[in-house]
């Protein structure tokens, strides 16, 4: 039987109860094999056209977001589990291919994660929950092992 060599686990969030989920699993993944957890926040869609239009100011999309990655922060180190994280726009108005599914998929590329752990379940459609478009996606073309919880 084969084993899962994992050194780094992947979540996606969005700052959902949902991706909140997603992120215990991850970390619980992540202790289970010694592994380190990033955390890669994606902005939606309305998010993204309101910053790069100047109708919203970066820095209240950056304190949400960090009020958010600082709760998975305090859930792994409280399980002894190290975290990194990023913030990435989950849509561009520029580059039709780029969407939330594409994103974390090239986030599991660029900081070489062995796992992946993203929500499946269906959201309110909050216009900042924006994982919920991307689990099957991620499903179909991940080259590594997918959770979606």
């Amino acid at each position: 039987m084969a084993t899962l060599d994992i050194d780094l686990v992947l979540a996606p969030v969005d700052g959902s109860d949902e991706s909140q989920q997603a992120v215990e699993y991850a970390i619980a993944v992540a202790k289970e094999y010694d592994a380190t957890v990033h955390a890669v926040y994606l902005l939606g869609e309305d998010v993204t056209r309101a910053i790069e239009t100047d109708a919203v100011d970066e820095s209240v999309i950056a304190e949400d977001t960090e009020a958010f990655t600082e709760t998975i922060f305090d859930q792994a180190n409280a399980e002894g589990v190290d975290v990194t994280s990023s913030i990435a726009y989950g849509f561009s108005t520029r580059v039709k291919t780029t969407h939330p599914g594409s994103v974390i998929l090239d986030t599991a590329e660029a900081v070489d994660a062995d796992f992946l752990v993203v929500p499946r379940e269906p959201v309110s459609g909050d216009p900042g929950e924006v994982l919920e478009k991307a689990a099957e996606y991620v499903l179909l073309y991940a080259s590594q092992p997918v959770l979606s919880v």
